[in-house]
């Protein structure tokens, strides 16, 4: 199995990149946004037990995630690999899912943090604001934090993977092809580990 995580920040093209990856390699897709969504929909326990966190304010448990992204897994049948999308953001939630995975024998293969000047990434932001109807998103202020949020919280997950030799870079500024090129070399080169 090919377990990526793409990684970057806010605007540095993990969508566009992911639906690409996903394609070449045949790689199911688990975002925490779209478990989140489905479990609260569907009532399910696990949606009704976030639902409690969520409806006091509190951050939903890492364990609670951990277990939507185990429940997917299991619904998925027989697949070849896993993209993560958004998750993990923090140091414990990346050893709960080491964790998860080392205990199903498919363990991170890789994580892929694509890196893009912060000037690209506000433009791109605000761009995309304006094309996705997201007026929230076009406000500076509302950019920087989400910048800034992304730098504080989540830049430590990158290192974790560097300290377990499960870490490439890919720039991800250019043509979309040309990225896409230079992440298929870094995924094919940890396949050879």
């Amino acid at each position: 199995m090919i377990n990526i995580i793409l990684f970057g920040p806010p605007g540095a093209g993990k969508g566009t990149q992911s639906t690409k990856i996903i394609e070449k390699y045949s790689l199911t897709h688990i975002s925490t946004g779209d478990l989140f969504r489905k479990h609260l929909k569907e009532g399910t326990p696990l949606g009704q037990l976030a639902k409690g966190y969520m409806d006091k304010g509190n951050l939903v448990p890492d364990q609670v995630v951990i277990d939507m992204v185990d429940d997917k897994i299991k619904g998925s049948g027989s697949i070849s690999g896993i993209i993560f999308d958004g998750f993990p953001r923090t140091i414990p939630q990346a050893e709960a899912l080491d964790k998860l995975l080392e205990s199903k024998k498919a363990p991170i293969t890789i994580l892929i943090e694509l890196v893009v000047p912060e000037e690209e990434l506000k433009k791109r932001l605000a761009e995309r604001a304006v094309k996705e109807n997201r007026p929230d998103d076009a406000k500076p202020e509302v950019i920087e934090n989400r910048i800034a949020v992304y730098k504080a919280e989540t830049v430590a997950v990158a290192q974790y993977y560097k300290e377990h030799n499960k870490y490439a870079s890919v720039i991800g500024v250019g043509e979309i092809e040309a990225i896409f090129k230079n992440i298929c070399t870094e995924i094919d080169k940890s396949l050879l580990v």
